[in-house]
C-alpha cells in the first residue's frame, strides 16, 4: 500500500481548502542566462525597481499540491493541471498561502479557482486547477485569447508566432545540477520544497518510482532552452508573468528521458514587457505527449539597454509605454 502524499495540514472552509503559511526559499540567486545574472539576484532586481531578487513563480506550484491530491487523489498527479497568472512577485522571507476554491456542491467539477496570497493580502497568482480532459478553457487559455497582438515589437522583432524549436531529450536525476538556468539538484531542491512527499524520493506510491514534483517540471521543461533559443534581442532581463503545466499522461519520472519541443504561439506586450508565449510539449518514450507547458516568458524593456535607440530607428519616433 502507498504512503500517503502529504501530510500536509489542511484548513477547509465552505467554498474553499487553504494551505498553510509557507516561506518559499529562493534558489536562483546564481542564475545566468545570456552571460548575466537574472531577475532572481538582489542585485539585478534592485536596477529594475523589485526590493530584491523574486522567488521562482513555479516554485509556488507546490503548495497547491497537497489541495489537489486531497480534492482529486491519484488523479491530480496523473492528469493535473495548474494554470496562474503571476500578479505581484514574491520575496525571500515572505509567507504566503495558497487556496483552491471547492467544486460546487452536488457536482465533480474539474476545473476550479486558485489563489496564493500573502500576509498582507497581497494577490501573488491566481488561476484554475483542473484534472482530466480540458472541458473548459484554463485561466491561460482564455487570457491567449484575450490578447493584443504586440505592437512594435524591438526586443522580439525577429521571433514569429509558429517558430518551433528542434527536438532536444531531457532528464532529472537526483544529484544532477540542472545548469547555468537552475544551479541546484532535484535532491537540493527537496531539501527546502515549500510541500515534500514520500512520492517524490522514493518508490513508495502507486507507480513504484520516483516521480517530478511539478514546480521541478518547469525547471525539467526549460532544461535545455538556451540550446535552442529564441532570436530575441540582448542581454536583457526577463521573468515568467504567466505559467500553466498540464500533466496528460503522468506522472513523469526522476531519471527518465523526455522529449521536448517548443513552439511560440503567442506575441504580447505591455507597458514595461514584450512577451513570447511559448507551448512546450513532452514526449514519452512511446512517442505519445505526456505533459505540457504554457510560458509568457516577459522581458523587461528597460533592461535592454539600446530600447529607446532601437525603437526610433524601427519606428522613426521614441519608444512608447502601452498601458
Amino acid at each position: 500500500m502507498a504512503a500517503n502524499a502529504f501530510d500536509t495540514e489542511i484548513g477547509e472552509t465552505a467554498e474553499a481548502l487553504i494551505g498553510p503559511w509557507r516561506q518559499p526559499r529562493q534558489m536562483l540567486h546564481a542564475q545566468v542566462y545570456d552571460a548575466h545574472a537574472s531577475i532572481h539576484d538582489d542585485a539585478t532586481a534592485q536596477k529594475l525597481g523589485f526590493k530584491g531578487g523574486t522567488i521562482e513563480g513555479p516554485t509556488h506550484f507546490s503548495q497547491f499540491a497537497p489541495l489537489g491530491a486531497r480534492l482529486w487523489g491519484q488523479a491530480w498527479f496523473e492528469s493535473g493541471c495548474l494554470s496562474a497568472h503571476y500578479r505581484n512577485a514574491c520575496f525571500e522571507g515572505e509567507e504566503v498561502q495558497a487556496a483552491l476554491s471547492k467544486p460546487l456542491p452536488g457536482t465533480s467539477q474539474c476545473q476550479i479557482q486558485i489563489q496564493m496570497v500573502k500576509r498582507d493580502g497581497t494577490e501573488v497568482l491566481r488561476g484554475t486547477a483542473s484534472v482530466g480532459e480540458p472541458h473548459v478553457a484554463t485561466a491561460l487559455e482564455a487570457r491567449l485569447g484575450e490578447l493584443k497582438p504586440l505592437a512594435d515589437p524591438v526586443i522580439l522583432r525577429d521571433v514569429k508566432v509558429a517558430q518551433t524549436s528542434k527536438r532536444q531529450t531531457v532528464r532529472m536525476a537526483f544529484d544532477q545540477n540542472m545548469g547555468d538556468l537552475y544551479p541546484f539538484s532535484l535532491r537540493q531542491k527537496l531539501a527546502v520544497i515549500t510541500e515534500n512527499s514520500p512520492y517524490y524520493s522514493g518508490a513508495d506510491n502507486p507507480w513504484g518510482k520516483p516521480i517530478i514534483p511539478m514546480e521541478m517540471l518547469s525547471v525539467l521543461f526549460q532544461y535545455r532552452s538556451k540550446d535552442d533559443p529564441l532570436p530575441a534581442k540582448g542581454p536583457a532581463v526577463g521573468l515568467f508573468a504567466d505559467q500553466e503545466i498540464r500533466l496528460i499522461k503522468g506522472p513523469l519520472f526522476v531519471d527518465e528521458v523526455y522529449e521536448i519541443e517548443r513552439e511560440v504561439v503567442a506575441l504580447s506586450g505591455s507597458r514595461r514587457t514584450e512577451s513570447a508565449w511559448v507551448k512546450t510539449r513532452v514526449f514519452g518514450k512511446t512517442g505519445a505527449v505526456v505533459a505540457t507547458m504554457l510560458l509568457n516568458m516577459a522581458t523587461l524593456k528597460d533592461s535592454y539597454a539600446p530600447y529607446e535607440m532601437e525603437y526610433r530607428q524601427l519606428y522613426g519616433r521614441d519608444g512608447r509605454r502601452e498601458p
